[in-house]
């Protein structure tokens, strides 16, 4: 099985719709979400409609929680939450419904987990090696521990390998998964990209060849920003999509 995995959409319509696009050659059979469907962006019913329709496996991020009232925004930057009452009043019924009832985790086929932030907290960023550290320790402590788990939420493709004690970090190159190591993931951003490069981002996981690959492409930038101009968002969470941070 070759898994797609991505994160962060932020109702971002126009990658969202790329993506299906581009994983049309890649020999995917399924694909798994880490979270924040939802929030910056202007297309929020529709995006989380593509997630239904397409029954992909996903998680809650933390704009998901928000933008259902699960939690409250006070914690946000002003930007953040300014776009996540906007997607409140946005979400139709039976999409607010659909995302407040997405787990926090999951396993899935019992060859990775899944996650947004941390093991054990949606909204905590895994931002260095220490973070990493923590949560190979919160994986190991599993009832059924796992060496393999994918993040999202710092909008970053990378990789953290442990191995004989020791944690290093790796950008952009395929990571081979390897008996008695350990692997957390971040597939990049597929809606809001924050590494400077605007293409959004993705990884894949072949489980028969043990081995995870990171993809970029490129969307309609501009169209995404037009919308959230036309929509009332704030002007800047236009201009960061198109310099990728």
């Amino acid at each position: 099985m070759r898994y797609a995995v991505i994160s962060d959409i932020h109702s971002n319509l126009e990658s969202l719709t790329a993506f299906f696009e581009e994983i049309k050659t890649l020999d995917i059979g399924k694909t798994v979400c880490l979270g924040d469907v939802v929030g910056y962006n202007a297309n929020p019913n529709e995006c989380v409609e593509l997630i239904r329709k397409n029954k992909i496996q996903c998680v809650m991020g933390n704009h998901d929680s928000r933008a259902t009232g699960i939690e409250p925004v006070a914690d946000f930057n002003l930007l953040a939450a300014h776009a996540a009452r906007w997607t409140m009043d946005a979400l139709t019924p039976e999409n607010a419904e659909f995302l407040k009832t997405l787990p926090r985790s999951i396993t899935v086929d019992k060859k990775f987990l899944a996650i947004h932030g941390w093991v054990d907290n949606t909204d905590s960023y895994i931002m260095g090696i220490r973070d990493a550290e923590r949560n190979f320790e919160l994986m190991r402590a599993m009832d059924k521990p796992v060496n393999l788990c994918f993040f999202g939420h710092t909008h970053v493709p990378l990789a953290y390998v442990e191995a004989d004690g020791v944690i290093g970090s790796a950008a952009g190159a395929p990571v081979k998964i390897e008996k008695g190591a350990s692997y957390l993931i971040n597939p990049g951003s597929l809606g809001q990209p924050r590494d400077r490069d605007p293409r959004a981002s993705f990884a894949v996981f072949d489980a028969k060849k043990s081995l995870v690959t990171f993809h970029r492409f490129e969307y309609d930038v501009h169209a995404t920003a037009e919308k959230i101009l036309a929509a009332g968002l704030p002007e800047r969470l236009a201009e960061r999509l198109k310099l990728g941070w």
